[in-house]
């Protein structure tokens, strides 16, 4: 039986690299959704285990979001492991 992952709020971030992010606390999981980078729209959806509060609050801080995940979460593969949970976003129902 597969775990489903869970829902956790997103927001935006200035980034080149970064659409979005999000924490959630009971399970410490970072969700991080990218950017294209030729049109900057959202992408893929990744989220990271063992992701703490002083983790979060530590890539919050960051002057540079994207430079922070690619320097201090991506290549700890063991220490933060992750999942894809989606190659792309829902698409937006219009209304």
């Amino acid at each position: 039986m597969t775990a489903t992952a869970p829902v956790i709020g997103m927001d935006e971030v200035h980034s080149s690299q970064i659409h979005s992010y999000g924490w959630d606390s009971a399970t410490e999981t970072l969700a991080i959704r990218f950017k294209d980078r030729a049109t900057g729209a959202p992408t893929s959806l990744y989220h990271y285990s063992n992701f703490t509060e002083s983790n979060f609050k530590a890539l919050k801080e960051a002057e540079s979001v994207g430079s922070h995940f690619y320097r201090h979460i991506k290549p700890f593969k063991e220490r933060f492991p992750y999942a894809c949970i989606e190659k792309m976003p829902a698409p937006v129902e219009s209304e």
